[in-house]
């Protein structure tokens, strides 16, 4: 890149930043600002990192539509996922919904409401009915040994969730779905770079669908992917992406536009350079959140189960209030009166939103139902300070005295 634009680059980045250090000072002190801890911060790599990789875009002036730098990072991403394909999306709910679609799947699909809004809406955008199944209550992921008994002649798909990077017990659900001949596509979004038993978890089922959405242990500001060994599916999924496009005179599929772009792969190429150390340092913050709250009475930490090698993307904590003392609410607003922002993640359960009115009773799923209403997720990124973590425990500890 000539040196002039890159002058131009910084200059713009240095007025940005400039005008919004005016603006928070004007409105609520900067100070204040400064101080506040959010449930998440999103990873950035080095600016000067992310400016280097982009020049070369001002050269070619190809800025999306499966560029160089989009096939680098499915190469690269391929090969840390440990998966045996992948095919890049402008986001992780369009990579759902198009997986769906790709393949042809009619009637209903069992799934769980214990879940970002995301999953049920690409199930129902498809035309599909979701049957909703409980929750395992110490790892929150859906409960394999009620599965069966959902299973109907209209059922064709399971889609189960890797919840806070809690994976599902996926052997029980392959074998319950090769036993019925149902198709397995799992919401991975929570468990980017995890593996269980040595095995990537984007490699489970005939699907996995990855969110690298800007609140994400690893994100390409917005974006996501799915992995598949099926190269059939690949193919649909590529034309699905791109307006059904085969090549310049053919277009079979009614297709979307759900194409990465070279910007987001930029900065995904840049982030996975440092996903590794960001995992690290979350590790040190989850460390010292458990040396705080574990076995302090009325409150419930997620299960940490065997052979998983974890993100730590996310740290739930379920409150008991008839032990704890005061109700998960009353801990928030506490917090919040601290200038720290917890997260009622998930609540509410999906089979409660107003936009399915009716046709769903939450009841049927007492056990996500309750956790809903328990589960507070406390602010969690790499350079959260420990004492931080510490001032959020005392807070928490404070509630229940």
């Amino acid at each position: 890149m000539e040196n002039s634009v890159k002058n131009k680059i910084f200059h713009t980045q240095d007025l940005c930043l400039r005008t919004n250090l005016i603006c928070a000072k004007g409105s609520a002190g900067m100070e204040n600002s400064m101080e506040k801890i959010l449930v998440t911060r999103s990873s950035m790599p080095p600016m000067e990192e992310y400016i280097e990789e982009i020049a070369s875009i001002w050269d070619n002036h190809w800025l999306t539509n499966m560029g160089e730098k989009h096939v680098r990072l499915e190469k690269e991403l391929k090969e840390y996922l440990g998966v045996d394909d992948i095919t890049l999306f402008s986001n992780g709910h369009m990579a759902l919904e198009l997986t769906l679609q790709a393949m042809h799947l009619k009637g209903e699909v069992i799934t769980t409401p214990y879940t970002f809004a995301s999953t049920t809406h690409a199930i129902v955008r498809n035309g599909l009915k979701p049957v909703f199944c409980d929750i395992n209550p110490d790892d929150y992921t859906i409960d394999a040994d009620k599965i069966e008994r959902l299973i109907t002649k209209d059922t064709c798909a399971i889609v189960p969730v890797h919840v806070y990077g809690n994976i599902c017990d996926v052997d029980r659900i392959q074998e319950i779905a090769d036993r019925h001949g149902l198709k397995v596509i799992y919401d991975a979004a929570h468990a980017f770079g995890e593996t269980y038993n040595g095995r990537g978890a984007g490699s489970f089922g005939d699907a996995s669908m990855f969110s690298f959405h800007a609140t994400k242990v690893y994100n390409t500001i917005e974006g996501g992917a799915v992995c598949y060994s099926d190269e059939e599916l690949g193919r649909r999924l590529y034309r699905l992406k791109n307006f059904g496009i085969m090549d310049e005179e053919t277009v079979d599929y009614v297709g979307a536009n759900a194409k990465m772009n070279e910007f987001q792969a930029a900065m995904g190429l840049c982030n996975l350079k440092h996903v590794d150390g960001e995992i690290a340092r979350r590790k040190a913050v989850v460390d010292r959140y458990r040396a705080n709250l574990d076995g302090v009475r009325g409150v419930q930490l997620s299960k940490v189960q065997d052979g998983v090698k974890y993100n730590y993307a996310y740290f739930p904590v379920v409150f008991n209030e008839e032990e704890f003392g005061v109700t998960r609410d009353v801990v928030f607003e506490k917090l919040a009166e601290n200038d720290i922002f917890a997260r009622k993640y998930f609540y509410p359960i999906t089979n409660t939103f107003e936009c399915y009115n009716g046709m769903f009773d939450p009841n049927d799923t007492p056990v996500a139902l309750k956790i809903s209403k328990r589960v507070l997720t406390l602010p969690l990124f790499a350079d959260l300070p420990l004492s931080d973590v510490d001032r959020i425990c005392d807070i928490i500890k404070d509630c229940a005295e």
